[in-house]
């Protein structure tokens, strides 16, 4: 993701700073996703579980992740992953 980008975006719900998420992150993300485990609060996800995570934006405070699928950030309200900090 270009850094002049990725400093424009922000959380659709908080209004944070949101960063790439570490590989460890993601991986453990992508670990969830492959089980069935990784949901998000939104009733008609805007992302395909099917899909592998090719990124995920944190949130600054480091408790919510947005999905990237086909280069794009899913930035929508009720899409982000609870983080668990």
């Amino acid at each position: 993701m270009v850094p002049l980008f990725l400093e424009l975006l922000r959380c659709p719900e908080s209004g944070q700073r949101l960063a790439l998420a570490s590989a460890e992150v993601l991986a453990g993300l992508e670990a969830l996703r492959r089980e069935g485990a990784l949901s998000v609060p939104a009733t008609a996800p805007q992302w395909d579980p099917s899909l592998p995570l090719e990124a995920v934006l944190v949130r600054e405070d480091g408790r919510v992740g947005y999905p990237v699928q086909g280069g794009i950030p899913i930035l929508l309200p009720g899409h982000g992953f609870a983080l668990g900090k």
